[in-house]
């Protein structure tokens, strides 16, 4: 059998990964849903601690199910990442709202396009789809995220997506909770991997089912993430804007003594001339920080993609 024969059967292995806590409500829609629109996918549900009956009902719909007792969906991704071996991942939510029927098409751009990550791009079909809050924190914080790192995704805090096998084994995982979709983009964003995106349709939750997302809280994470993320990935510019502030601050400070020392030879204000050189000390140490720390983190980017570059693309 000749190589053109051997790429015309093979077949992706396709994982369909549903997190969950307490879903008993909509997970066996959700499953039989995916089922349908993949009939070849293995459909993995890691129930989160539930309190109710989301892992026996999830079982008798057909999915294998595992557990993940550290809680936060952040914790759940990476078990499923590190343990489930396939050529794609289909990445959603328990809750019943993402359209199954797109993860086909979704797949099929992934493959034929060879996209290591398709992002479902939501569309609100109800008004209680989407809150307002979140929608302002959704794209307040793409844009963050777009601004610092590149403007290539779209939606960043989807959680349908798919996902090569080549992005999964190479991503190392460090959220806990719900900034695990920040941590994707900017890893995507951060390797400048070939990204593409669907429109989906977001339907809001069924009676019964309810949100585990808090607005404030969880976009304050996500924000502090993104700040944390900024400061490790981005070094020199993050220590170079605090070591400018800080050079103003000295300045600002110092100017006026210098001048009344030019125009009388005394410094009246000698703990302000002190404070003024000790914040222009810092100011060059932040510099210095930067630069250093920017280079170590241009070896781990390398490391990143030397361990990106090992697993080959399904072909």
């Amino acid at each position: 059998m000749n190589n053109i024969d051997k790429k015309e059967i093979s077949q992706p292995r396709i994982a369909v990964l549903i997190p969950c806590y307490n879903e008993e409500a909509t997970i066996t829609k959700v499953i039989h849903n995916f089922q349908s629109s993949l009939p070849d996918a293995v459909v993995y549900v890691y129930d989160n601690n539930s309190t109710d009956h989301t892992a026996e009902i999830a079982r008798a719909a057909g999915a294998i199910v595992r557990y993940e007792k550290r809680q936060g969906k952040g914790n759940v991704m990476r078990s499923m990442f590190r343990d489930i071996e396939a050529d794609f991942y289909i990445m959603t939510d328990g809750d019943d709202t993402y359209d199954a029927g797109l993860a086909a098409s979704m797949l099929q751009l992934a493959i034929e396009s060879h996209y290591e990550l398709v992002n479902c791009i939501r569309i609100g079909t109800e008004s209680q789809s989407y809150r307002p809050g979140h929608v302002l924190g959704s794209k307040l914080l793409s844009k963050a995220v777009n601004t610092i790192f590149g403007n290539y995704i779209q939606d960043m805090l989807s959680g349908y997506k798919v996902l090569s096998r080549r992005f999964v084994k190479s991503f190392p995982i460090q959220s806990m909770g719900f900034d695990i979709e920040t941590e994707i983009a900017i890893h995507a964003l951060q390797l400048q991997i070939p990204i593409g995106h669907r429109e989906g349709n977001y339907y809001a939750r069924s009676p019964g089912s309810e949100s585990k997302l808090r607005t404030i809280f969880d976009g304050f994470k996500i924000l502090k993430l993104i700040i944390s993320l900024f400061r490790h990935e981005k070094p020199l510019p993050f220590f170079s804007l605090i070591g400018f502030l800080l050079v103003i601050i000295s300045l600002s400070l110092g100017i006026p003594v210098i001048y009344h020392f030019i125009e009388t030879g005394l410094v009246p204000k000698l703990p302000t001339a002190v404070l003024s050189m000790g914040i222009m000390l810092i100011a060059f140490l932040s510099f210095m920080t930067g630069i250093i720390l920017d280079t170590v983190t241009k070896g781990r980017i390398e490391n990143k993609m030397i361990a990106y570059l090992q697993n080959k693309p399904f072909d």
